[in-house]
């Protein structure tokens, strides 16, 4: 059975995934951010939920020496905590790109930099980020620029990491959805037909996919899923 870690597991995103990869016999550890999350998660003999807080690096690194010392071996994380901001180059102070950088690459970057290392001397591993369309494309990016700023290092950082872990089979991969189909992003955007965005259950899928050995063959991968948005 192998083992994954997933950030977040308590959104709207992050709860699908959590409910597809222990439906395909994986051991999930889950982060939220405060105990009353736990509840958000429903019990699995396969599910283990840990209070992390992502922001603080030593935290988090006690959390994956922890893990790491339970289960010997970690074959995944799935980094899915992040926010979001609007704003473009005139409304955005240097302080907003410096909040979504800690909540879209800090958050990542403390989970990743040790499980980097275990993987490496397993040789063995998949590191999966969370990244998005306005972090690709300027048109998408430009009222979004604290936003796209923070997601676009994690495509740097995926690059680094895969070129590091070259000739193993480790790997960093960088999945970009479009708009996601949640109830809030409904209720935001009323006039726009939500066929055309992506389900969660459709990304977990996907995301599901990227961690199996199916995607064995995949070096260095940028995922775009948009569906039709």
């Amino acid at each position: 059975m192998k083992t994954v870690i997933i950030t977040g597991a308590n959104g709207n995103l992050g709860s699908a995934v959590t409910k597809t990869f222990l439906e395909k016999g994986y051991k999930v550890v889950a982060t939220v951010m405060a105990e009353t999350m736990i509840a958000d998660l429903p019990a699995h003999q396969n599910l283990e939920v840990q209070v992390v807080n992502l922001a603080d690096e030593a935290a988090t690194a006690s959390f994956i020496a922890a893990v790491l010392k339970k289960y010997q071996t970690v074959d995944a994380a799935l980094m899915l905590v992040g926010g979001f901001a609007m704003g473009n180059i005139a409304t955005t102070a240097i302080a907003d790109i410096q909040h979504q950088i800690a909540l879209n690459f800090e958050t990542a970057y403390h989970v990743i930099r040790p499980l980097f290392q275990h993987m490496m001397e397993t040789g063995n591993g998949r590191l999966v980020f969370i990244g998005a369309r306005p972090a690709i494309e300027a048109s998408q990016g430009k009222n979004l620029i604290a936003y796209g700023l923070s997601k676009s290092l994690l495509f740097k950082l995926a690059e680094y990491l895969n070129e590091e872990a070259k000739g193993k089979n480790v790997t960093a991969t960088v999945v970009a959805p479009s708009t996601l189909d949640t109830p809030l992003n409904r209720k935001s955007m009323p006039d726009v037909d939500s066929s055309i965005w992506v389900k969660p259950s459709d990304l977990a899928a996907i995301l599901e996919f990227v961690v199996s050995e199916k995607s064995a063959a995949l070096r260095e991968p940028v995922l775009k899923v948009y569906n039709n948005a």
